[in-house]
């Protein structure tokens, strides 16, 4: 699992939201057992941080699109708008 230089590599960039999750797990557990060298820590820490971004990226993608139903006066569904997160 190393690279040159993860942040850009292009197949993070073409992960799904729950298959980078699924390696950044796996980089968090390598790390967590702390068996792994120096030098490969660095670089999975690195991928690591790659990881992170993609499924930041995707999350706020996501929720751009959710949508919240909007109700008339006497409760009925009237449309849709933008979900509010703040």
């Amino acid at each position: 699992m190393t690279a040159d230089r993860p942040e850009t590599d292009p197949s993070i960039d073409a992960l799904p939201f729950e298959k980078a999750l699924e390696h950044l797990e796996e980089i968090v557990r390598k790390l967590e057992r702390g068996d792994v060298p120096l030098d490969e820590s660095v670089a999975i820490y690195e991928r690591g941080e790659a990881l992170k971004r993609r499924c930041e990226v995707l999350l706020k993608q996501a929720e751009a699109r959710i949508q919240r139903i909007t109700l008339t006066a006497d409760g009925r569904p009237d449309g849709v708008a933008p979900l509010d997160v703040s």
